[in-house]
């Protein structure tokens, strides 16, 4: 029974954090560049130039690089291939920037607010940047395309120093620990980035596309990338004020242009009507005519005569028969007898 209860009330827990919060919660951290924060951001900084010197001088570093290559990881342990050939997709750009952006997206709907997209599209945009700079102006080749053993392999055209998987899969899973709202969960997320990442930057030199040190540079420009985003904070914040501005003013134009929906007619209590009195139907007076009565007209039985038989009209324009006490038409009384 306390085993189910305490199954119950994590569940409810978990479905409690899946509702959207009424209100933007006013308890997110912001991380701020700190001193520690500060420390470590120059540690990195001084790492990362620290390899790229060791790569142009072709130190101990370089011949290092070879030593691994020669001795061709992908030959010895054969079995893994299979694998590390699916588990590198989680160094490359697109396949983790779309299952990242679906995850922040999530959160930025619960907390109403933009700020996590923001802060991704922030950073994958100083990863495009920086490491796009650093691969075309120090244009390294790969172990596949080496020219002369032992060199660095320096200003040859090539683009994979610093190793842009190791690099994206720090920016893109770190990014979640950079935005975690508790610092146990950031502790957690920070070390699952870390491990990810050194494993993407170590299959890139199993399956012998990087160089080791390619792998170094990579996981150090993700990290200072990381370390350096409290610096564009303030610039974020102003990023997502302008675009809830925006949101406001179209949605008031919105509201203007479209009219208003009627408001709905108070329900009418229908009554049966009573049964109104007929009106009296006023009596017809008779109508007497001018003329006097004529007597019923019936017709004489037998067929009908046909137009040829019927009396010829009369130069006087009658069909009546000729009397003999009558005068023509136009006739003056003086001319009877």
């Amino acid at each position: 029974m306390r085993t189910e209860r305490k199954l119950t009330r994590r569940l409810d827990r978990v479905f409690a954090r899946l509702d959207r919060e009424p209100e933007r919660p006013a308890h997110i951290d912001v991380p701020r560049m700190s001193r520690h924060r500060a420390v470590l951001f120059s540690s990195t900084l001084a790492f990362y130039l620290a390899i790229v010197w060791a790569v142009i001088t072709t130190s101990w570093l370089v011949r290092l690089d070879w030593r691994v290559m020669f001795f061709r990881p992908y030959q010895q342990w054969p079995g893994i291939h299979a694998f590390l050939d699916y588990y590198v997709v989680l160094g490359q750009r697109g396949p983790t920037a779309v299952m990242v952006a679906a995850w922040l997206g999530w959160r930025s709907w619960r907390q109403h607010t933009v700020r996590p997209l923001l802060t991704l599209a922030a950073s994958l945009l100083l990863l495009n940047l920086t490491v796009g700079a650093a691969k075309l102006g120090m244009g390294r080749l790969g172990p596949h395309y080496a020219t002369v053993i032992g060199s660095n392999e320096m200003g040859l055209g090539g683009d994979i120093f610093p190793s842009g998987h190791t690099a994206n899969a720090v920016v893109t899973w770190g990014i979640l620990a950079y935005l975690a709202s508790t610092a146990r969960a950031r502790r957690w997320l920070s070390a699952l980035s870390a491990i990810t990442s050194l494993g993407v930057g170590l299959t890139t030199v199993y399956l012998g596309t990087h160089w080791l040190s390619d792998v170094l540079l990579g996981w150090a420009a993700g990290l200072l990338i990381l370390l350096a985003l409290p610096w564009f904070e303030p610039l974020i914040s102003r990023a997502e004020n302008a675009l809830f501005a925006l949101r406001d003013r179209l949605r008031a134009r919105w509201r203007r242009t479209v009219p208003a929906p009627a408001a709905p007619l108070a329900p009418v209590a229908l009554q049966p009507l009573a049964k109104a009195a007929e009106p009296a139907v006023p009596a017809r007076e008779a109508v007497t005519s001018a003329r006097g009565s004529r007597p019923p007209v019936h017709l004489a039985p037998g067929p009908h005569t046909t137009r040829s038989e019927r009396t010829p009209v009369t130069p006087a324009g009658s069909r009546r028969p000729p009397h003999a006490d009558r005068l023509p038409r136009g006739a003056s009384q003086a001319a009877r007898p």
